[in-house]
């Protein structure tokens, strides 16, 4: 199965690690320090024009996406509940 996370990214649900709200960059070291190891990796993809208002963590990279994670996660468990 498939997960969009906006613009034209797709990945598959058995990539998927987690998935963030943006906040969690302000309000968690440990999470910004994730975030930026994954930059200094280059292993960050913004998606699209627009503000991301999450952060969705697969296998081998972390995408900023347009699409609220509360929206991700009902498309991610409808994946994992009908699998």
């Amino acid at each position: 199965m498939y997960i969009h996370l906006g613009g034209e990214k797709i990945i598959r649900s058995s990539e998927l690690v987690a998935i963030f709200d943006i906040s969690i960059e302000k309000s968690s070291k440990i999470s910004k320090q994730f975030v930026n190891n994954a930059l200094e990796n280059k292993k960050v993809e913004s998606i699209g024009e627009e503000e991301p208002k999450s952060i969705v963590v697969t296998k081998n990279k972390v995408y900023y996406s347009p699409i609220s994670s509360s929206t991700l996660k009902k498309r991610a468990n409808s994946f994992f509940v009908n699998a």
